[in-house]
């Protein structure tokens, strides 16, 4: 969707002026105030780190399986800061970021996978009005949309394939006058509306209403309380902190694209920086101006791709297309904040709504995504099966971190069930290679996926030698 040509009267960097490069939905006064830092010493039963989704969804789930148990959650920043309050808000069923990934890696599982998926975005619904969880849950669906000709022609390819598969339910094939009828851009082709599988939401409300929920079942959270080390202690876990230390039965990690407690998991994880925009409220002629009645989540099919959104008060997220690796896989701050990135998809957002010429951007931001060579999370145990960690979500973790805590739950009770007996559980993705191998291979693949949008969605040969390994970069 980027613009061929720019004309030097339409300097869409002027719309980023005001912007605050701070994400929009953490910049919120009614944000709650951080738990008490750890100081001493404690025990509890499980000890879960990490307080973004993955972690905090580990403690709620662990503490409705069993109201006894005794949860201790440590968050080394705030609860949500990262990742958790920085996303695009897309709550999807899937746990394989997406089907055409999931069939290609275990088609045997993938009508398990697809059942599990819907059945943990039904869960994530009803634990949100459970809980009372205000997070602006809207179940909108989301539209795939080809931007470009070929593109428009591999939808409708893979809609056949679906249906031919007995995959197709609640997915709808829109043609070019179809997809403008529900949101009118000149560059939309096609589109493959999934009607049900995915839903919006407020990220950083989601993580908030999370926390609440765990405190009232007893929980006990401490917030700015780092996690330093992990060593066996007696029969089980021991946990130190800058101003005390947590002894655990069992520790559950949630720390993501943090660096592990246990090491080895490390290289099977590597940052991509994604950045996002948004957009002031919409006027009402302005949003009638692009139709958009349904409110869908929606996401184009190039390689280098765009998501974009409506917030509750009809403002426009709008993210993606870039996806920075930093040389040596390092996680810092001032990475969160990338001007040039900020102009490209400014540009890219008024070629695609050229109607909303005039509206500014109010806010300007990224954050770090932990990707893995599959796409998808990855599991498993350490110290004799005491501590459990899931990782590698690669930007579609809003709903799939809620499956893969219970998998760590499964897998520290030492639980056969129907998630721990997945093919996808079981095996692990392949590592990234040390520096500066990574760093080559994923400028070479983002590299060729530019040239295969530029030319017809043809994969060179790199990229489709590392399709035959089950290799990839993406974010």
């Amino acid at each position: 969707m980027a613009p061929s040509a720019m004309s030097p009267g339409n300097d869409w960097t002027k719309s980023l002026s005001d912007a605050q490069p701070v994400p929009y939905w953490l910049d919120d006064p009614g944000r709650p105030r951080p738990e008490p830092a750890l100081t001493g010493a404690e025990t509890c039963d499980l000890l879960v780190v990490g307080g973004g989704y993955s972690g905090l969804w580990t403690a709620l789930n662990a503490k409705e399986r069993d109201p006894r148990a005794d949860v201790v959650l440590l968050e080394g920043r705030e609860v949500g800061w990262a990742a958790s309050g920085r996303n695009g808000g897309f709550c999807a069923a899937t746990l394989t970021h997406g089907l055409p990934n999931g069939l290609a890696r275990w088609p045997g599982e993938i009508n398990r996978l697809q059942e599990l998926g819907a059945r943990n975005l039904d869960g994530i619904e009803a634990a949100v009005a459970r809980h009372g969880i205000d997070c602006e849950f809207e179940r909108t669906g989301e539209i795939d949309v080809a931007t470009e000709t070929y593109q428009a022609w591999e939808l409708r390819d893979w809609y056949e394939e679906m249906r031919r598969k007995g995959l197709a339910d609640d997915i709808e094939f829109l043609d070019a006058e179809a997809v403008r009828a529900q949101v009118d851009s000149p560059t939309f082709q096609a589109g493959l509306w999934d009607r049900r599988g995915v839903a919006m939401l407020h990220p950083a409300k989601l993580a908030w209403g999370l926390k609440r929920a765990c405190r009232d079942l007893g929980v006990r959270i401490h917030e700015h309380t780092p996690a330093l080390d992990l060593k066996p202690y007696g029969a089980g876990m021991a946990v130190r902190t800058p101003y005390g230390r947590v002894r655990a039965r069992k520790v559950a990690l949630g720390t993501n694209i943090f660096p592990s407690l246990v090491r080895r998991v490390r290289p099977y994880t590597v940052p991509v920086y994604d950045y996002a925009l948004m957009t002031e409220p919409l006027t009402a002629d302005r949003l009638g101006a692009l139709g958009w009645k349904n409110r869908q989540g929606l996401g184009d099919s190039a390689n280098q791709f765009h998501y974009f959104r409506l917030t509750a008060d009809n403002r426009i997220l709008w993210g993606g297309y870039d996806a920075i690796y930093p040389y040596g896989g390092r996680v810092r701050a001032e990475y969160d904040d990338r001007p040039e990135t900020y102009a490209k998809l400014a540009g890219h957002f008024f070629t695609c709504f050229p109607q909303l010429e005039g509206v500014r951007f109010t806010h300007a931001w990224g954050g770090a995504i932990d990707t893995c060579s599959r796409f998808s999370a990855f599991f498993g145990t350490a110290h004799g099966g005491k501590v459990a960690y899931a990782a590698g979500y690669t930007g579609l973790g809003v709903g799939a971190t809620r499956f893969g805590a219970d998998v760590m739950l499964d897998l520290l009770a030492g639980r056969r069930t129907e998630r721990t007996e997945l093919e996808m559980v079981r095996r692990k993705p392949l590592p990234f290679p040390p520096e500066p191998l990574a760093w080559t291979g994923i400028a070479l693949t983002k590299w060729s996926l530019a040239r295969a949008d530029a030319h017809g969605g043809r994969r060179n040969l790199w990229l489709r030698t590392m399709d035959r390994l089950g290799l990839g970069f993406d974010s």
